[in-house]
């Protein structure tokens, strides 16, 4: 089982920065995929950014330009910087760890953006 603790949110004006932490625990196999998903009110979660044990990322186009995803902690820590934001963005984040087609998720850090 992983465990998934995330923090960082909060609320930030248009146009602000705001950086997504996430550490993961637990039986956490070589090879896994790492990631931040987001759900708005009434809205199915989607995905945001994600990133492999080897860097490789892709990103919602949405926040393409604006937002990095990036590891570190020998691979079991994700963090989300998040430029330019915009009210859009406001959501409850979520991160996400799969592997072995398993996932496991955090509790959510909710992101307001205020225009």
């Amino acid at each position: 089982q992983v465990q998934l603790v995330e923090s960082g949110g909060g609320l930030v004006q248009a146009g602000g920065s705001l950086r997504l932490s996430c550490n993961a625990s637990g039986n956490i196999f070589h090879i896994n995929v790492m990631g931040w998903y987001r759900q708005a009110p009434g809205e199915s979660r989607e995905m945001v950014a994600i990133i492999g044990v080897r860097g490789t990322t892709n990103y919602s186009n949405s926040v393409k330009g604006r937002f990095t995803i990036s590891r570190d902690n020998g691979g079991n820590t994700v963090y989300l910087q998040m430029n330019s934001l915009k009210p859009e963005d406001t959501a409850v984040y979520y991160c996400n760890q799969r592997q072995l087609s398993r996932d496991s998720w955090g509790q959510g850090t909710q992101v307001i953006v205020s225009s």
